[in-house]
């Protein structure tokens, strides 16, 4: 046994706030730009408020793309997974906390035995006066135990585990990200191909008048038959686009209900009818480089694993040293009769200053350091990577929509000067100074012109898209606890 000073030193050096063995954790710096090399889009003057980051998806002013998104987070089951993840973080968090506390347990037990006469006991007890073959013991107890944590094993253990619970909250935000996005694209895609049929019926419309006009014409002897054959062609092709876009609605149109939790046609009544393609947000501020740190769900995931894997060292360091713990029981026990469990003479107490040293198993401790080094080694190298890919997120994402930009406005100058060149076709044909080859030529430029200006149109709003998820959503990172 300890001399009294000693265990009390012991106990004051696990009980105070001391050293504990292993590197503390610093967050490391990450090399990152000062802005962003695109600035169009905060160089734009501003006809409004900036867009809310937290609320993103509102910003494209279609209340419909609000209500699909705010459904999306409430019952997307992507989201449910992430929730039990937490939860399952939050309970190791809590089994941590409680390694740190002592435990303590009730024990109790009733036996009834009968005693052999041949083995080397039951021949003593046998020949003693009054010897009763049958006996019975009953005992109830109260044990408790603590480790002592001298040297902060169960501490970085702690720390380890705390981390890994702001990881997987920053996860969940992760995700509850990744699924507002992916509503507001399958949505826009949907108003796009929408947009796209919308054009392609109205191109096949323009193709029966023509084959029409060119009928009339035709059996008044005025056109040849080579010129109905050649717009007959013309509108099978325009019409056979139609089931491809058919195709393409139905996909996304199943993509969505899967995406808010439910069956594929829950909600193909709410988008079957056409609707606009959203607008493209204005102003979105962008901020720097750095914010991303703390904007980026994805980002604070990787830092708490590093963090976690920095704690993970300490605790493996922390088995070089002993373990120190103390245990004691009180209770009573007696091999009479239940009426005796509480008398004096029944009752018992142990105490317990136990050690347990790892002291031949030192190369193992080694292996086990230099394992924890080297996750801290691969974390340390995800986070700086998920720094570097998510400014090239913002980058790619702000250089497509400045582009995307520029693409709508210069076909919507073409599709208004092709819109007025195929007018002027028609009426030439009309007046027999062009061939039909003419007409169809400008027809087929005016719809490939058109189909062209909606896919841009459409991009755009998801280049926008893709810079809010980019930027994090608005989602802010709280300071992790000391």
């Amino acid at each position: 046994m300890l001399p009294k000073r000693t265990l009390a030193a012991l106990l004051v050096a696990s009980l105070s706030a001391g050293c504990a063995v292993g590197p503390d954790y610093v967050r490391p710096p990450v090399a990152l730009p000062g802005q962003f090399q695109e600035r169009t889009l905060r160089e734009q003057p501003l006809e409004k408020a900036p867009p809310d980051l937290a609320h993103w998806w509102s910003s494209f002013g279609d209340p419909q793309l609000t209500q699909f998104v705010s459904l999306a987070l409430q019952q997307n089951l992507d989201l449910a997974q992430a929730a039990a993840r937490v939860a399952q973080a939050r309970a190791g968090l809590g089994a941590a906390d409680a390694a740190l506390l002592p435990s303590a347990a009730v024990s109790g037990q009733a036996a009834r035995a009968y005693q052999s006469t041949q083995t080397p006991l039951g021949q003593v007890l046998s020949s003693t006066p009054g010897f009763d073959r049958y006996g019975s013991a009953y005992e109830a107890n109260l044990g408790a135990s603590w480790e002592l944590d001298v040297f902060g094993g169960l501490r970085r253990g702690r720390e380890a585990a705390t981390a890994e619970y702001q990881s997987s909250e920053a996860g969940a935000a992760a995700t509850r990200l990744a699924v507002a996005a992916q509503t507001a694209d399958i949505y826009i895609t949907v108003r796009g191909l929408q947009a796209r049929r919308e054009v392609a019926r109205q191109q096949v419309q323009t193709q029966q008048d023509l084959l029409a006009n060119i009928r009339l014409l035709h059996g008044k002897g005025l056109a040849a038959e080579l010129q109905v054959r050649q717009a007959e062609g013309a509108l099978s092709q325009a019409q056979a686009a139609i089931p491809m876009l058919d195709a393409s609605l139905d996909t996304a149109m199943n993509a969505m209900d899967v995406i808010l939790g439910t069956l594929p046609g829950t909600h193909r009544a709410e988008l079957i009818a056409p609707g606009h393609i959203p607008s493209t947000p204005q102003g979105i501020a962008t901020g720097s480089p750095s914010d991303l740190l703390r904007r980026r769900p994805d980002l604070i995931v990787a830092e708490r694993r590093l963090a976690a894997s920095n704690a993970r060292i300490g605790a493996a360091i922390s088995e070089y040293y002993p373990k120190l713990s103390l245990s004691g029981l009180v209770g009573s026990a007696t091999a009479v009769s239940s009426g005796n469990l509480l008398s004096g003479g029944a009752s018992q107490a142990t105490g317990v200053l136990g050690l347990r040293w790892r002291l031949f198993d030192f190369a193992r401790i080694n292996a086990q350091i230099e394992q924890a080094k080297g996750q801290e080694a691969e974390m340390l190298a995800a986070y700086r990577l998920a720094a570097l890919k998510a400014t090239e997120d913002v980058e790619n994402a702000l250089s497509a929509l400045a582009r995307r930009q520029e693409q709508v406005a210069v076909l919507t100058g073409g599709v208004d000067a092709l819109g007025r060149a195929r007018a002027a076709s028609f009426s030439a044909y009309q007046k027999g100074v062009v061939s039909l080859i003419e007409v169809l030529h400008a027809d087929e430029t005016l719809l490939r012109a058109t189909e062209a200006r909606v896919q841009a149109q459409t991009e755009s709003a998801r280049s926008a898209v893709a810079i809010f998820k980019a930027l994090g959503g608005g989602w802010e990172a709280s300071q992790p606890p000391a």
